[in-house]
């Protein structure tokens, strides 16, 4: 016996071949049989002295994968019991159960033993009277089988089915009151035909069937062996459709052509094929790296950094003698001794750095000229003689002279900033004191700007009570504290 077994299993696994259900995914079944009860009036399924009631079958499956497929079974028969010494019963009977089965073999096997389980329901016939619902669930039903596949398209079909009932009462006798394993059950032995149905399918239509082609994705008019696959004649990985060189083995980076120096650029392209470069450079190698090729640069060694021209020499745009590497000022002819920066009024001093490009100035100035001593003084005088209107930032008419003078002074140093302070006695609050000193600050900044000095130069900033310059219990101390200062600088 253990032999027989031994040979069965070697011929299943000798046997094989690609299965239909990869290209037919569905299948049709005529089959027949008969059924066994099992319940109350007696529970030996397997009782060759059991009452056995025939059937027939319709099945539909659908391949789901290797190992799993659905299948649909439609049965009609008789079930029934009668073992001549006790009461029994019989009635007709259609059933319908869906089960998902799990072939133990992959799907390219000629002997697949597969397992299932499923649910269903029974329509009985009118025979018993004792109940009135002529229909009971099947839950579940389960069992297992075997295919043998006869040709490509049919197969022999062996199958044992353990359907339960969700009820205890076909038989007349119902006392399960819930138990399981008292209710109704039935098995059925089942033989029959399958059929598989469907085109073999070529997707790519490349001339191999989906279930041999190992690329199904080739595109249309491409060569391919016998396993689907793209021709590659140089059998350097690449297919001959993608390869650039499909008769010399190459690099895949480089559609299959080669690189005898690996710089990244094939043999055909490359100037240096020898030498290894750059991709920039088409393969050729830069020793200073100023983007020319060795092979082209007459200033091999230029410092790193450096704009060159075409031929790798630094580059003087401007041409004023100074190499735009170091030229502050590429783009406009300047003096050597300033970086290459144009200096329009002479003093020494680029006018990128100059403040008062137009008039010479000195280098603690940033460009500008020394303010006159006079001038200095005269500030500081005019800020003495700048009054408001008591508790207001309002200016009095007789400081509006001296303020057009104090412009008069500023268009002559058009590179230099003045800062107005505003200060006040200790009469009042803190706060009031603060606010009115930076409005009346404020009130001088808006004069002079309306008198045309550009307001980046002005800047204005209240101080309050906080900077006294004499005692405010006197009264000409806080007169003196009533200020505005005026600060030039550049």
């Amino acid at each position: 016996m253990k032999k027989v077994l031994f040979l069965c299993m070697c011929m299943v696994y000798a046997f094989t071949s690609k299965a239909q259900t990869e290209d037919k995914k569905w299948n049709i079944g005529l089959h027949g049989g008969v059924t066994q009860y099992y319940g109350d009036l007696g529970r030996d399924w397997y009782e060759t002295g059991n009452t056995m009631y025939g059937f027939g079958g319709l099945s539909v499956s659908r391949y789901l994968g290797k190992h799993f497929d659905a299948n649909l079974l439609l049965t009609k028969g008789t079930i029934g019991y009668n073992n001549g010494e006790t009461d029994g019963f019989k009635t007709d009977f259609n059933a319908a159960t869906l089960n998902l089965r799990f072939n133990v073999l992959p799907s390219e096997y000629i002997v697949r033993p597969y397992v299932f389980a499923g649910a269903g329901f029974f329509i009985f016939g009118n025979q018993l009277n004792f109940h009135t619902e002529n229909y009971d669930y099947i839950l579940p039903s389960a069992g297992g089988g075997i295919n043998f596949r006869l040709s490509p398209t049919v197969n022999l079909n062996l199958q044992e089915s353990f359907m339960f009932s969700n009820k205890d009462r076909r038989d007349g006798v119902d006392n399960a009151d819930g138990d399981f394993q008292k209710k109704d059950a039935y098995l059925t032995h089942m033989a029959g035909l399958t059929f598989n149905l469907g085109d073999t399918k070529d997707s790519d239509n490349d001339g191999v069937s989906d279930k041999k082609d190992q690329c199904p994705d080739t595109p249309a008019d491409v060569k391919v062996d016998k396993l689907g696959c793209p021709i590659d004649r140089d059998s350097d990985g690449i297919a001959d459709y993608l390869d650039s060189c499909p008769d010399t083995a190459g690099a895949k980076m480089l559609n299959g052509c080669p690189d005898r120096d690996n710089d990244g650029v094939e043999d055909g392209k490359d100037r240096c094929p020898d030498q290894a470069g750059t991709i920039a450079l088409l393969g050729c190698p830069d020793a200073d790296k100023d983007g020319v090729a060795d092979m082209d640069d007459k200033c091999a060694n230029t410092k790193p950094g450096t704009k060159v021209d075409a031929k790798g020499c630094p580059m003087d745009s401007d041409n004023d003698g100074v190499m735009d590497d170091v030229d502050r000022c590429p783009d406009v002819k300047g003096i050597a001794s300033l970086k290459g920066c144009p200096d329009a009024d002479g003093d020494g001093i680029a006018d990128l750095d100059d403040k008062c490009p137009n008039s010479k100035g000195t280098l603690a100035n940033k460009g500008c000229p020394e303010i006159a001593k006079a001038d200095i003084v005269r500030i500081t005088y005019i800020g003495s003689k700048i009054f408001f209107e008591n508790n207001s930032d309002k200016l009095k008419v007789a400081s509006l002279s001296q303020l057009d003078e104090l412009s008069k002074i500023l268009y002559k140093y058009d590179g230099a900033t003045l800062t107005i302070e505003g200060h006040t006695d200790s009469v009042g609050k803190d706060d009031f004191n603060m606010t009115l000193s930076k409005k009346r600050a404020e009130s001088v900044r808006q004069y002079l700007i309306g008198k045309g000095i550009s307001d980046a130069r002005l800047i204005s900033v209240g101080y309050g009570e906080s900077k006294p310059i004499a005692t405010n219990n006197t009264t000409l101390g806080k007169a003196k504290n009533r200020r505005v200062e005026l600060k030039t600088n550049y």
